[in-house]
């Protein structure tokens, strides 16, 4: 059954120019692209986005790094896109990664990991709505 999920390529990624090839490589693995915009957040965006993360040592500078500059946030769909897309994007330590994964090819540590992807369906739900509005689910 067609699932959707929701990824951010991150402002790394954005800023080394590797968010068409990223692209590429969510197309390529069977994702269709729900929605897509390029936009750029404040740290209270950032802040209200990762609040599930408020009270761990890393908030600060993970909300001062995904307003630091464009993001490509969007919905994907595909069967098991969760599950899919977290195995694409590969562990969130790069240097852990395996070969092949997104994060591998184009992350350059485990702050700056080029992209972001829901862990379950609950929080595909909220993420998916803090960027997008009904209407622009086409």
């Amino acid at each position: 059954m067609s699932q959707r999920t929701f990824s951010i390529i991150k402002p790394d990624a954005v800023r080394k120019g590797h968010t068409g090839a990223i692209l590429a490589e969510i197309e390529k693995a069977g994702f269709k692209i729900v929605a897509i915009k390029k936009v750029s957040i404040s740290k209270a965006q950032a802040e209200g986005f990762y609040y599930v993360h408020k009270e761990r040592p890393f908030f600060g500078s993970l909300t001062d790094f995904m307003s630091s500059g464009p993001i490509f946030p969007m919905v994907l769909e595909k069967d098991n896109a969760i599950a899919d897309l977290r195995k694409l994007m590969g562990a969130t330590n790069p240097a852990n990664a395996e070969e092949g994964t997104i994060r591998k090819k184009f992350a350059g540590s485990i702050e700056e990991n080029a992209i972001h992807g829901s862990d379950a369906e609950e929080t595909a739900a909220f993420e998916i709505g803090y960027f997008f509005a009904g209407c622009e689910l086409v």
